[in-house]
């Protein structure tokens, strides 16, 4: 092990050369057409759907409605803990009356 101790460890050092990483320059040219691009996609991809959907203004309101539903349900389900939940559950339990209560079977009593 000895003769490994005087090795130099890191990076080589150049002379005359800076140190530093170099900045990669952005095309901004590039980052504009693509852009430009995606919105004509976009654009197109709503002519299509507009040519080719054959639901009625009363179909198209319904199916929103329904992902507005379901977009709250998430959130509200998102919104408590598991723990938070098995509570409420345990406190509609108490609520209800004993009527529901399953009565213990058993064969040998």
């Amino acid at each position: 092990m000895s003769e490994y101790e005087s090795v130099q460890k890191g990076a080589l050092k150049m002379k005359g050369v800076a140190i530093g990483k170099k900045k990669k320059k952005k095309d901004k040219e590039q980052k504009k057409m693509m852009e430009q691009y995606l919105a004509s996609m976009k654009n197109e991809e709503e002519k299509k759907k507009a040519a080719l959907d054959k639901r009625t203004p009363a179909q198209i309101v319904f199916e929103k409605m329904q992902e507005k539903r379901q977009m709250e349900r998430i959130l509200n389900k998102a919104s408590k803990t598991h723990k938070q939940r098995v509570e409420d559950f345990n406190r509609h339990l108490d609520t209800l009356t004993e009527h529901y209560d399953i009565p213990k079977v058993s064969w040998t009593k």
